[in-house]
């Protein structure tokens, strides 16, 4: 005997919505056979004889085939929205090219004078005694500049992120979210500081086939401090100037990570210079300091390891995070290497490394950090929005296409040249130790400079994009590899340069005299 339904008139939708394990929808998904079993409580009950079939029933096996298509419907439409290769309709915020510019601008010439400033404080140490006594200290500098890019513009950018989806508007989720950040930062800078001076020993320790193990215990103290202090001061300032940015209706992601590449390098390598000459001076001495020191940051770690825990955010980056962060120091180390062996041949490139790195870095930070907040409104994870019709583009697509992001790449792309001719006249006016730039070695420089950020920026919308699909966050994960790449491709452009310019004809050690 067949099941009635109700008689009310919101037949069919009392009983859609409920559970599909009730009487009814067993009913409606049994509906494919030639008769109707009413399921109840899951078991099947014993199909009693079919009795004739009147006009009402009719009408009910009608209404009960309805019902039936409508779940089928409500199914495919969650199937459909589940698919990765579901399309999310866009709205993307519309800013002019004179508004970017306006905002870039400020900020990344604030940010070259840390980058001058840094450059300068490297071509001096580089003749103290640390660094030519234990020259594997010149393969921390680009590992721990590139902190600023592993945490530090990866912190701004998650922050602007969240900002601009108004996730920080209450103070009791502003607070829980810089808590845990800052100890998620703490965590990661340990993490990386340790293995940044391991690997700066085994880079040094190859070549010679010579280990000091006082050398090891320096390298590696100096790291976790530099890293630590570092890391936490720049912390505190991208979180305030990300709350300041909302309060005065500015985009953070336009004006957080510069001010992180301005303050970062400089901070970062007189930190590194500071602390790695006072353990030097006290290997003879106090012999204990150096063990001490990592001992103390090892003990530390758990405690940033359970705050960081408290937050779903910092939870799920201290959970799946690391690949990217220590990836991208590897990366960074590559660097070192290269400016290891370079310094010596060319002093002068030592001023311009952290300039051209710092540049590089800094602007492709910058559309990194928007690209990925226009994904996190636009589409959901593992959907490209429906203006993408591909995910790999040609140069001419992502630079000269009409989108935002082809706008801002054409923006900062012309910020190059005059931002390095600026930076350029402040370190020779200045009169740093090894330069007085000739027309050919800018020529050089400047073309190592732009194709440096040619190269990153279309690197970055492809690959911003491609984690997406993945359901991988950009935030997280793109802007450690792209600061990375650009420290390898700085390092290895600027060394090409000086070892062209000494080929053709200059035949001092110091290009650029």
């Amino acid at each position: 005997m067949i099941r009635r339904p109700p008689r009310s008139t919101l037949f069919p939708y009392t009983t859609l919505f409920r559970s599909r394990r009730n009487s009814m929808i067993g009913i409606i998904l049994n509906s494919n056979s030639n008769s109707y079993k009413p399921l109840m409580n899951g078991d099947a009950m014993t199909e009693p004889p079919t009795p004739p079939v009147t006009e009402s029933d009719d009408l009910e096996l009608k209404n009960l085939e309805d019902a039936r298509l409508l779940l089928q419907g409500d199914d495919s439409e969650s199937r459909d929205s589940q698919s990765p290769e579901c399309k999310v309709e866009t709205v993307e915020p519309d800013e002019t090219a004179c508004t970017i510019a306006w905002q870039v601008s400020i900020p990344f010439l604030i940010a070259g004078l840390g980058m001058v400033g840094a450059g300068l404080v490297l071509d001096v140490v580089q003749h103290w005694e640390v660094f030519e006594m234990v020259s594997e200290v010149f393969i921390l500098v680009p590992a721990l500049l590139g902190l600023k890019g592993n945490l530090e513009m990866t912190l701004a950018s998650r922050l602007s992120t969240q900002a601009n989806l108004g996730r920080m508007d209450t103070p009791s989720e502003m607070w829980r979210m810089v808590i845990g950040n800052l100890a998620l930062v703490q965590c990661q800078a340990t993490v990386v500081g340790f293995l940044a001076s391991m690997a700066a020993v085994i880079m040094g320790w190859i070549p010679d086939g010579v280990f000091e193990v006082q050398h090891a215990f320096l390298l590696c103290a100096s790291s976790l401090v530099t890293a630590s202090i570092a890391s936490f001061v720049l912390g505190v300032i991208m979180i305030a100037v990300v709350l300041l940015s909302r309060k005065c209706s500015i985009n953070p992601d336009n004006v957080a990570t510069p001010i992180a590449a301005s303050l970062g390098d400089l901070t970062t390598l007189s930190l590194l210079a500071g602390v790695s000459s006072a353990l030097f001076n006290s290997l003879d001495k106090q012999i204990w300091l150096a063990p001490s020191i990592i001992l103390v940051f090892l003990v530390l770690l758990p405690i940033w390891i359970m705050i960081a825990k408290r937050h779903p955010i910092t939870r799920e980056v201290l959970y799946r995070g690391w690949t990217p962060v220590i990836s991208a120091m590897g990366i960074s180390s590559l660097g070192g290497l290269i400016l290891d062996y370079t310094v010596s041949s060319f002093p002068g490139i030592a001023v311009y490394q952290p300039v051209i790195n710092g540049v590089g870095g800094n602007l492709v930070a910058v559309q990194a950090s928007r690209i990925s907040t226009s994904l996190h409104q636009t589409a959901d994870p593992g959907c490209l929005p429906t203006h993408l019709d591909r995910l790999c583009v040609s140069p001419c697509t992502s630079f000269f296409s009409k989108d935002n992001h082809a706008r801002t790449s054409r923006v900062l792309m012309l910020l190059v040249v005059p931002g390095h001719l600026i930076f350029i006249y402040m370190i020779t006016y200045v009169k740093a130790g090894h330069t007085s730039p000739s027309p050919l070695f800018v020529c050089i420089y400047m073309l190592a400079a732009s194709l440096q950020v040619f190269l990153l920026l279309y690197i970055a919308r492809i690959l911003i994009h491609w984690m997406w699909t993945r359901s991988i966050d950009p935030d997280n994960s793109a802007i450690p590899y792209l600061t990375a790449l650009g420290d390898l491709l700085g390092t290895a452009l600027l060394a090409v340069g000086f070892q062209f310019l000494y080929v053709i004809g200059d035949k001092d050690s110091d290009v650029g005299d």
